[in-house]
């Protein structure tokens, strides 16, 4: 275990966050663990993190920081998605590598592999295309993170790694409708059925396209090694290896959530793309799995969803 005297975790009123710095403090003990927000220190301000950096003196970091938003959101404000990630990225590789600090751990997500990637996508494809026109300013400034870590890396000898998280879900994720990725949609939909007691849900498509998704404690608990063990610019993908359909997601939501209304069906509405799949080879390679089944996850989901249902059912971004 590297005897690491202080890591901090940014973002750790976010997400992955908040299921990463428990994990972090089990493992290195929690007088050498400080998760940070944007309450505490304004990280796209170079005063901001350089204060962080005085005030705590670490020698690891890991920087789930980010700022993000619906799809609406970043088709109507690309600009501020772009700049303030921009920022959030460059500040704090700037500092890592002027503090001399052992490790940096930085967090991308899988939109910023190209939209016409083909599943299952592995990392190689990181730059054989544009991603997802509608959120490409936030993709691309967060993109940017491994260009950072290999010029760092090359130049002032910083070592840092990147992890690429797949379609994540579980507790204290976002539940805002207008927000939300599949998962989460799902779940309050479902619970929100079952509470208003309608007899059906229309479901968009066939149910055929087919994902996979990874449960963010899973994820959290990999931390540790690339903290400890990984010494490299190349990404890693971190998802479950395993594939999902749709109608297989949505009728286990509803069995979970104990809606028994119909689901129907509206064949008319398109499904998107049929499969798409991270690729986990390479994360299998290095001895790493995602091991939660995707069933248990999604209990744990909707116990944490209905157990906080009076904020995170109210839109709350929590």
């Amino acid at each position: 275990m590297s005897s690491y005297s202080k890591i901090v975790v940014t973002g750790a009123s976010g997400f992955l966050g908040r299921h990463a710095v428990p994990v972090l403090a089990a493992r290195y003990g929690t007088d050498r663990v400080v998760g940070i927000s944007r309450r505490d220190y304004d990280l796209e301000d170079v005063n901001g993190v350089r204060r962080l950096f005085d005030d705590h003196q670490p020698d690891a970091i890991v920087h789930l920081a980010a700022y993000v938003g619906g799809i609406g959101a970043n088709k109507e404000f690309p600009a501020t998605f772009y700049y303030r990630n921009t920022l959030l990225t460059a500040l704090m590789f700037e500092a890592a590598a002027a503090r001399g600090i052992r490790k940096l751990v930085y967090a991308m997500g899988g939109c910023s592999y190209p939209a016409g990637a083909v599943a299952p996508i592995d990392e190689s494809q990181m730059w054989e295309g544009y991603p997802q026109k509608e959120s490409a300013a936030y993709s691309t400034a967060k993109k940017m993170g491994l260009v950072a870590a290999e010029a760092y890396r090359q130049e002032r000898g910083l070592s840092s790694v990147v992890i690429v998280p797949g379609n994540l879900y579980g507790e204290y994720d976002n539940f805002r409708l207008k927000e939300s990725h599949v998962v989460p949609a799902l779940v309050r939909r479902y619970y929100e059925a079952k509470l208003s007691g309608v007899d059906a849900i229309e479901a968009w498509g066939t149910g055929r396209p087919t994902r996979d998704f990874v449960y963010a404690g899973d994820v959290a608990a990999l931390l540790p090694f690339f903290l400890d063990e990984y010494d490299s610019t190349e990404p890693v993908n971190l998802s479950s290896g395993t594939s999902t359909s749709i109608r297989e997601l949505v009728e286990t939501v509803r069995e979970l959530t104990g809606f028994t209304g119909r689901i129907e069906w509206n064949v008319s509405k398109p499904d998107g793309q049929m499969i798409k799949i991270f690729d986990v080879t390479r994360m299998k390679g290095l001895g790493l799995e995602c091991t939660t089944p995707l069933r248990l996850g999604l209990e744990k989901t909707i116990r944490w969803f209905d157990v906080n249902y009076a904020t995170a059912g109210d839109g709350l971004r929590l």
